[in-house]
């Protein structure tokens, strides 16, 4: 299997000090290629490790599949490196007979960065990717305690980032603050498509009633991601970007930035969002 760190030896410098050299732990970044019945789908930069559940996510996030129902089979496939040994960077995915193969239009037709979730589209139509699952209709609420305890808790689980310093996380939460599952990626949209591919393996979408906890931003497309698995309310320890608001306003998301220690921003949907009156004994959103 592919490596997740790699050691180095770098030069640390600092102001009025010798310069000292030393080991260092690096994320690694290797390129995975994804492939439908044996025809390349895309090619994206990610961190090795979760690689089947990677490829799931993103064919959910691509609207080509809606359930564990329709994922049949992934392998690996032969890639290898100057020694011959198998780098483990091409996954060929089966699909359910009854799922139609990916249109020339989903397919990407350049690499995808670690930074990038929407690279390789040939359409500004083709961004907008419509959900099988109705976000806005989930009745799940959340109380303001657990919700702002949820950092904490994804930063609890990164133990790669605690060794390099240099990946995102995300992670899966149920109303009662419960840790469902959590994955690191080079890639904040990979993060995410782990553990939505998570979801498709154990067969659990939609995700209704669940919160999406990530280290970074709420970009437009983590907004998108959450909407095609049923995901009905993204927190951030960062901000949100204008069209990942106006996305989540429009989907019925309920979209929450700079959920930090004491204080969080509720930008659409605050409706499920409910602290207890301490005095009144009563809940309010």
């Amino acid at each position: 299997m592919g490596r997740i760190t790699a050691r180095r030896r770098v030069t640390r410098i600092r102001r009025d000090a010798a310069p000292t050299q030393r080991a260092d732990t690096l994320a690694v970044e290797e390129p995975l290629e994804i492939r439908v019945g044996g025809r390349q789908l895309s090619v994206t930069m990610r961190t090795p490790g979760h690689d089947f559940e990677l490829v799931a996510g993103y064919l959910v996030s691509e609207g080509l599949i809606i359930a564990g129902r329709d994922y049949a089979t992934a392998r690996y496939c032969a890639g290898t490196d100057s020694t011959g040994a198998n780098t483990y960077n091409v996954v060929d995915v089966s699909l359910a007979a009854h799922v139609p193969p990916p249109a020339p239009g989903v397919v990407r037709h350049n690499t995808m960065t670690s930074a990038c979730g929407v690279c390789g589209k040939d359409s500004i139509e083709s961004v907008h990717t419509a959900s099988a699952h109705d976000p806005a209709a989930d009745t799940l609420t959340v109380d303001v305690d657990t919700l702002l305890g949820l950092p904490d808790r994804l930063r609890v689980e990164q133990d790669v980032f605690d060794k390099t310093g240099g990946l995102h996380a995300a992670a899966l939460f149920d109303a009662d603050g419960e840790l469902l599952v959590v994955r690191e990626d080079v890639g904040r949209h990979n993060a995410v498509d782990k553990v939505v591919g998570w979801a498709v393996l154990a067969d659990r979408l939609p995700l209704t009633g669940t919160v999406l906890q990530v280290s970074g931003r709420a970009s437009f497309e983590l907004v998108q991601k959450a909407a095609m698995a049923g995901i009905p309310m993204l927190s951030a320890v960062s901000a949100p970007s204008s069209l990942a608001a106006d996305l989540a306003d429009e989907l019925g998301i309920t979209l929450i930035g700079f959920s930090r220690g004491e204080s969080m921003v509720v930008y659409t949907r605050p409706d499920r969002v409910v602290a207890v009156d301490e005095h009144a004994g009563t809940v309010t959103s």
